[in-house]
């Protein structure tokens, strides 16, 4: 397949989702979290009677919906690129990947969009508390939609429940339970929702800070800011833990990226873990050179945090390209091998089928079941086609998690100064509240970038590389497609930051 397939088009395919997944994401964590603090805040509302909490919530509900409306529309633009660029992954997995999304559509978009009118529409048409009800509901709304998303973005990093039906050449759905409770897809959701509240949290202190310099609507600014730092810091700091989750399953699942996440190109007992690290320019694991230019380590952390031993023994890229038989790591080269077999099988499989040769078929089928776990390393040509970009990985790792401790002390400041000073005479606070709102984006895409980067060159790990879940294209067709995508994107995203600007400066309604 890899000598007919022009590799340009996976590249120019690879960088249209690219694209669109994270102009996507520029819009998705803030809605995820706004949501929730308009809701605490209707609460309080509707607790107190207080008519300055409704004008907040009122203000912050306008941001919310000039967001969602854009998300929404790059979302849908991103769903169908699954059909048209990436046809092969859809026909070939299309039964699994298809029902979370459907699921998300059915219970999550549905419940949104049912609510979401009562939210902004029927404040002087329904009850105080019905109101609050639909609001409640708008913000679980929008965190469902991201639960089934991060579902079937989980299976595809690390596939289970499922079943390779050699007669359809589909995979198919053993176990939903399965896919749903998967380890790998609790805690992304888990660390996604938690850093999208984080996001928002940040957001919304930021804007409260420059009506702050503004001198303007300072009680309005004030309350906004503590709820925001209370949700903030709770979110933080379970960001914190749940990305702890994460990386332990990263190096359970996926050894590879946790590899590149470190630049560990050679594995080790009692592995650190780096804190500050310069990689060496163009280092390749089967070279000389040394692997940093600057390391500073914590000592036995890598191995504490990966598998919860401190002598516990980390693979580098060279073990698991080489392999390292005193660690029982198959090389890649093996996985390739037993790759072509498993495509050989499934090939031989159906023809003998078709030809009624019971027996051939089944032994056909049991070595394509012996070797199906690494179906996809048939498509690679060169065993260093598994190894993802190091660098990459490895600073936006770096970036997202001094990013995340960054913001837990950020929160506990304003927190402080909020409660305990004047924070409108901290000016120095206020406009590094307004400076961090573009670091929140920054951390955020971070960590999209560890997470697909990190798993490259896998759209489903072992099972299928990107080689092989292209549609078949003209590549012109989506370099064109790409260029008019940059173009509507930045212009949506223009579009969105003038609006969110030109409706802050109005401010809350008086």
């Amino acid at each position: 397949m890899n000598d007919v397939l022009d590799l340009s088009l996976v590249d120019w395919s690879r960088a249209q989702f690219a694209l669109t997944a994270m102009y996507h994401w520029f819009f998705v964590p803030l809605t995820l979290g706004i949501t929730f603090i308009i809701a605490i805040m209707e609460t309080i509302y509707v607790k107190t009677g207080s008519e300055a909490w409704k004008k907040a919530t009122r203000f912050w509900m306008t941001l919310f919906a000039i967001n969602f409306a854009i998300g929404v529309a790059t979302g849908i633009i991103l769903e169908f690129e699954f059909g048209t660029n990436w046809s092969n992954y859809s026909w070939f997995v299309g039964d699994i990947f298809g029902a979370p999304l459907a699921i998300e559509g059915i219970m999550a978009f549905f419940l949104e969009t049912a609510f979401i009118a009562i939210m902004f529409f029927g404040w002087d048409k329904v009850g105080k508390k019905f109101h609050l009800t639909a609001t409640w509901l708008t913000a679980i709304g929008t965190n469902l939609s991201a639960l089934w998303i991060l579902v079937a973005n989980a299976w595809m990093q690390h596939p289970a429940g499922m079943y390779f039906n050699p007669d359809t050449t589909r995979n198919e759905m053993l176990n939903f339970w399965e896919v749903f409770l998967s380890p790998v897809a609790i805690n992304k959701f888990l660390h996604t929702v938690f850093s999208s509240y984080t996001l928002a949290a940040i957001f919304v202190i930021g804007v409260s800070a420059w009506f702050i310099l503004k001198k303007r609507n300072l009680a309005f600014a004030k309350k906004s800011m503590l709820v925001a730092a209370i949700f903030g810091i709770i979110s933080s700091l379970y960001m914190a833990v749940t990305g702890d989750g994460s990386a332990y399953e990263v190096a359970q699942k996926q050894p590879m990226k946790l590899a590149a996440m470190e630049g560990l190109y050679e594995g080790r007992s009692n592995g650190g873990l780096t804190v500050f690290g310069i990689l060496t320019p163009g280092k390749q694991y089967d070279d000389n050179k040394e692997p940093f230019v600057v390391n500073l380590q914590i000592p036995n952390m890598l191995s504490l945090l990966s598998y919860r031993d401190a002598k516990a023994f980390v693979p580098g890229i060279k073990d698991l390209t080489e392999g390292n038989p005193e660690q029982g790591i198959p090389a890649t080269r093996e996985k390739m091998e037993q790759g072509k077999t498993a495509i050989a099988a499934l090939k031989s499989y159906k023809l003998s089928k078709e030809a009624g040769d019971t027996a051939a078929a089944n032994e056909s089928l049991a070595a394509l079941q012996d070797n199906f776990k690494y179906f996809g390393y048939g498509y690679l040509n060169d065993p260093k086609d598994n190894i993802p970009h190091v660098s990459l990985v490895f600073y936006s790792f770096r970036i997202m998690v001094l990013l995340g401790f960054y913001f837990i002390f950020f929160f506990l400041l304003i927190i402080y100064f909020v409660q305990v000073k004047d924070v409108a005479r901290q000016r120095w606070l206020m406009r590094l509240a307004v400076f961090s709102i573009p670091l929140a984006y920054i951390a955020s895409q971070a960590g999209w970038m560890v997470a697909e980067m990190g798993r490259q060159p896998w759209v489903i790990q072992d099972i299928m590389p990107t080689v092989a879940a292209v549609s078949h294209l003209d590549t012109s067709s989506v370099q064109i497609t790409f260029w008019l995508f940059v173009i509507l994107f930045t212009s949506l995203l223009i579009a969105e930051i003038k609006i969110m600007t030109r409706q802050i400066k109005i401010g809350p309604k008086e």
